[in-house]
């Protein structure tokens, strides 16, 4: 299949003599298919061009509707100009190029975007903390020092970090870190072997 470099220009040769050669292309004629596209590349990739920027594009499209012509000559059978035919045929090609060009750009996109960071599962003691205010673990709570038990409250109930914490209470925030480890101690002591187990980071 000698397929030429497009030439400038509109469409050359008559209907009856494009038919002819779309009847030989039919019957597996490559160089009916040449003809056929020296005789009309050219104006394809002029309008081709004019609908599509990109260049690259344009030629793969080009090259995509002659092995279409190749594959499905015989469907033409002679029926209106020759020169539409292949216009549908480039038009359809082209938008398929577009679509699937956009599909990839879309998928790029996507690929590039970073991943949503993972939530930490929370520990069993963070899971017990959570529901500080309620049965057993509430009650073990009252019973540790007001001082831890604010730290507490401040660090896992309302989910404040050590820097926030340190300003809400007017503290150190190497005061919170120590608090809130003595904290954690004294409530695990607080409900000894009971069925709330505080396995987390102490």
């Amino acid at each position: 299949m000698r397929l030429l470099r497009p030439s400038r220009g509109g469409p050359t040769g008559g209907d009856e003599d494009d038919a002819a050669l779309l009847r030989a292309v039919a019957k597996g004629d490559t160089e009916a298919l040449a003809v056929l596209y020296d005789r009309h590349a050219g104006w394809l990739h002029a309008r081709l061009a004019r609908r599509c920027p990109d260049e690259e594009t344009v030629r793969e499209v080009l090259q995509d509707t002659f092995v279409t012509v190749w594959r499905s000559a015989g469907g033409h059978r002679g029926r209106g100009e020759a020169g539409g035919w292949l216009w549908v045929i480039a038009a359809r090609r082209l938008v398929d190029a577009q679509r699937a060009r956009a599909r990839a750009d879309r998928t790029e996109r996507a690929a590039a975007m970073p991943p949503e960071p993972a939530t930490p599962a929370p520990s069993a003691e963070e899971r017990v903390l959570a529901g500080l205010e309620y049965g057993e673990v509430g009650a073990a709570l009252d019973r540790i020092s007001p001082e831890l038990a604010e730290v507490l409250r401040a660090t896992v109930v309302d989910g404040l970090t050590t820097r926030e914490t340190a300003r809400l209470l007017g503290i150190p925030e190497g005061t919170v870190k120590t608090r809130a480890l003595r904290a954690r101690r004294e409530l695990r002591a607080a409900l000894g072997a009971g069925p709330y187990p505080l396995g987390g980071t102490a």
